[in-house]
């Protein structure tokens, strides 16, 4: 045998694709490819990656993707941490937990009933507040899949944070110490994860670099609204501020319409007009009376 029938046969390449036009040395690209790839600066980002709901139609709006995303990290700052947080974010959450039940019954079935899985956790991470289970369950926040780590140094939090959204779990975590790195750090482990990752950071935060791809501050406003302004998310800048109604669920069938609204200032009532001065009357004495005839 010869050695050049021990050669195997050649590979058959396929043509290359004319380039086009205009363009020199570049080959088409394929939209359908890239739809959901790239984003402009100027409108906002409709990638693939899933979201979830925050409850608000207005927030969803001008949230790219139109939630809050479950494969990134997002910060909320604000100036009143343990309560701001909770009223934001907890028609999110109840909506997370919704997705993970099962039908009551199973289809075709009328005597079995489906077994409901178990719930995904949300980590509590350093809560600057004890958790008040009731109110939380008035929320619409289930207790049983709540999980509260108390921790003694930010280390620590930053520790159980990371280690909670490596395994694929729901973090609401309050890190006021926490310096860019660390955040960049979580912001690279959320990428892997599905459960949202919420980082709670006061409000002077705004100031520092952070690697998370929303960034939002949260601020009570006029009665039971909350006013929130995106400081930063994958789009154009965001104007202005939006006017969230979040009155609690539990409060809210308590409340007539005069009180959803807040109180109207008092009126001052007007100053009293200061009373003319009389003049000081003399009392004349007792011997310059005139005397009377008899």
């Amino acid at each position: 045998m010869s050695s050049a029938s021990a050669l195997p046969p050649p590979i058959a390449c396929p043509p290359l694709r004319p380039t086009p036009p205009g363009r020199p040395g570049r080959l088409p690209l394929d939209d359908g490819h890239l739809q959901g790839r790239l984003w402009r600066g100027s409108s906002l980002s409709r990638a693939a990656a899933p979201v979830l709901p925050s409850g608000f139609a207005a927030l969803d709006a001008e949230l790219p993707g139109g939630g809050w995303p479950l494969q990134a990290a997002t910060e909320v700052l604000t100036p009143q941490s343990g309560v701001l947080e909770w009223r934001l974010l907890a028609p999110g959450l109840r909506l997370w937990w919704d997705g993970q039940r099962l039908p009551a019954a199973l289809p075709g079935r009328r005597t079995r009933q489906a077994m409901a899985p178990a719930l995904r956790p949300l980590l509590l991470v350093n809560p600057p507040r004890t958790p008040h289970l009731p109110g939380l369950q008035a929320l619409g926040l289930p207790p049983s899949a709540l999980i509260w780590v108390a921790t003694t140094t930010p280390a620590e939090a930053l520790w159980a944070a990371e280690q909670a959204i490596k395994a694929r779990v729901a973090v609401l975590a309050w890190l006021p110490e926490a310096r860019p790195e660390q955040v960049r750090r979580l912001q690279v482990g959320a990428l892997g994860s599905d459960a949202p990752a919420f980082l709670v950071r006061p409000d002077s935060a705004r100031h520092q670099s952070s690697a998370a791809p929303l960034r939002l501050v949260v601020q009570p406003g006029e009665g039971w609204d909350l006013d929130v302004h995106l400081l930063k998310r994958r789009g154009p800048a965001h104007e202005g501020t939006l006017k969230l109604a979040a009155v609690p669920g539990a409060v809210e069938p308590l409340l007539t319409a005069a009180k959803r609204k807040p109180l109207p200032a008092p009126v001052p009532a007007p100053a009293p007009a200061p009373e003319p001065a009389s003049p000081p009357t003399e009392r004349p004495h007792a011997l310059a009376r005139p005397v009377l005839p008899a």
